[in-house]
């Protein structure tokens, strides 16, 4: 049997800059000669991202929390057959952008609908898969979207439409979530200049990872 995968997950509010983060994980991953993939939800696949194109509409703002939980959940259970649990199987790193833990702050805490609710949604969409490490980028909500607003290249979804005190909600979610899974969540005071987040997430894979690849 080959050497087993390993799943890495990066979760936190808008603007926190996973998506800046991941390229950096990438450009480290290839300068070790690490196996490694790169994903992102809703989406990474077809079929998940059409379920993707809808959620983040800006223009459906009627859709209730409720399709909105079950939508993520349907694209992540497709990802996760198509493209996640084949590059585990593999023995790649996969390095996703947003797993479960979004679904439970985002919909589950923000939204009102419950965290063990969603949970159940999502245990049955995943079979359970939990990530071996999950990083939280967290930053005030303030300091997020204002990173949104000066990045022009940025995609404008529905998500940016809510209030600030929705993403207060999603802070606090992250927070909760993060306490409660220490073993699991690795939390990272994203406010700081990239280099020093860079720095904190590379040397805690070189703890965590790097001795099994």
């Amino acid at each position: 049997m080959g050497r087993k995968g390993y799943f890495i997950t990066l979760e936190g509010g808008e603007g926190s800059g996973k998506t800046t983060v991941i390229g950096r994980l990438a450009a480290y991953m290839q300068n070790r000669s690490l196996p490694y993939l790169i994903t992102r939800e809703p989406g990474g696949i077809d079929i998940a991202e059409k379920i993707r194109s809808i959620i983040l509409d800006p223009l459906h703002t009627a859709m209730d929390a409720r399709t909105e939980a079950l939508l993520y959940a349907a694209s992540r259970s497709q990802h996760l057959a198509e493209r996640v649990e084949p590059a585990l199987e593999q023995g790649l790193i996969v390095i996703c952008d947003r797993f479960v833990d979004s679904s439970l702050v985002y919909q589950g805490y923000a939204r009102g609908l419950g965290m063990d609710r969603v949970k159940a949604i999502n245990d049955f969409a995943t079979g359970g898969r939990t990530p071996d490490l999950t990083f939280y980028l967290d930053i005030e909500p303030e300091a997020g979207l204002a990173r949104i607003a000066a990045n022009g290249e940025r995609e404008f979804n529905r998500l940016d439409r809510e209030s600030l005190a929705f993403h207060h909600k999603v802070r606090e979610g992250y927070r909760l979530i993060a306490e409660a899974n220490a073993q699991r969540i690795v939390t990272v005071d994203a406010g700081r200049p990239l280099h020093v987040v860079e720095k904190e997430l590379v040397d805690t894979l070189e703890r965590k990872l790097l001795k099994d690849f």
